[in-house]
């Protein structure tokens, strides 16, 4: 897919994917590791310097978004809080401190039910807004972000939420995306992760809809932003951008919706990409 981009084109939003794009997988753990490498710090930075808009952009849940803002040093003293797109869209909000200014919810008890039918191991979790998460059973070390206070499914899912994860550790992503495939979940009603991981969500609600929100609270359209992400949480953003770009290690569905494939994250391929559009000047 190839966005038609004006000869001086450069970027006014930059949204950011967090797992896979700004951090990098701890391999065949499903975990990442919690930190910026100086490459792609030092590319964000120099879009700032440019004036752009930096968007943190991420499948993960508010609490488990904000020190990775931290990591960055953003926003900067002085400067407007930060736009941060989580929950895969549902959840948008400010930072610091964490202000909410849209959070979309949905009846997740009929999807979850059937889910289960299918796989009735399978560990279902949902944020518990500040401290952690909502689980049935624990999740494998490192995958959830914050405390795991034990619920029963039912409880769970009582009231109206703004994303659901199911995980079945004995599964693949392939069995996911056969399963919802098979359930009638189309669009944006769900995700599938790299491994066994479903994150359930509103219809119609993604990480483009939320980027669609925050360009227009800044004056700003789909044109004006380079979206940069490697999972399929990522393809309604890359396709919605001025220039949607896939990380090099994404599979080929993403890199198909792609404009342009960017290196991998273990070559900073983040930084690679922003150098584009703010090269780095002097030596490097």
């Amino acid at each position: 897919m190839t966005h038609e981009l004006a000869t001086d084109w450069q970027p006014r939003l930059v949204a950011l994917d967090i797992d896979g794009t700004l951090l990098a997988w701890v391999e065949g753990s499903g975990q990442t590791y919690e930190q910026i490498r100086p490459e792609v710090y030092a590319a964000v930075h120099r879009a700032l310097d440019a004036g752009a808009h930096i968007v943190l952009s991420s499948g993960r849940s508010p609490h488990g978004m904000t020190r990775i803002a931290d990591l960055l040093d953003i926003p900067r003293e002085e400067a407007d809080q930060l736009w941060v797109v989580a929950s895969n869209g549902a959840v948008i909000f400010r930072y610091p401190p964490m202000d909410v200014v849209r959070e979309v919810t949905f009846d997740a008890r009929a999807a979850v039910a059937a889910v289960l039918e299918h796989h009735p191991n399978a560990l279902v979790a949902v944020e518990e807004r500040g401290s952690g998460y909502r689980v049935n059973r624990p999740f494998p070390e490192g995958e959830l972000s914050g405390e795991m206070i034990i619920t029963d499914v039912d409880e769970i899912v009582a009231g109206p939420v703004s994303r659901v994860i199911i995980r079945d550790p004995e599964a693949t992503a392939d069995d996911f995306v056969e399963l919802a495939s098979r359930l009638g979940l189309h669009g944006t009603d769900y995700v599938v992760g790299w491994t066994a991981w479903l994150d359930l969500s509103p219809v119609g609600v993604s990480k483009a809809s939320g980027l669609q929100v925050v360009a227009d609270e800044l004056g700003l359209r789909a044109s004006d932003c380079l979206a940069i992400g490697d999972g399929r949480n990522d393809l309604e953003m890359l396709a919605w951008a001025g220039r949607g770009v896939a990380m090099g290690q994404a599979i080929e569905e993403v890199r198909a919706v792609a404009d342009h494939v960017t290196g991998p994250v273990d070559q900073d391929g983040a930084a690679q990409e922003l150098n584009l559009w703010f090269p780095p000047t002097g030596p490097t």
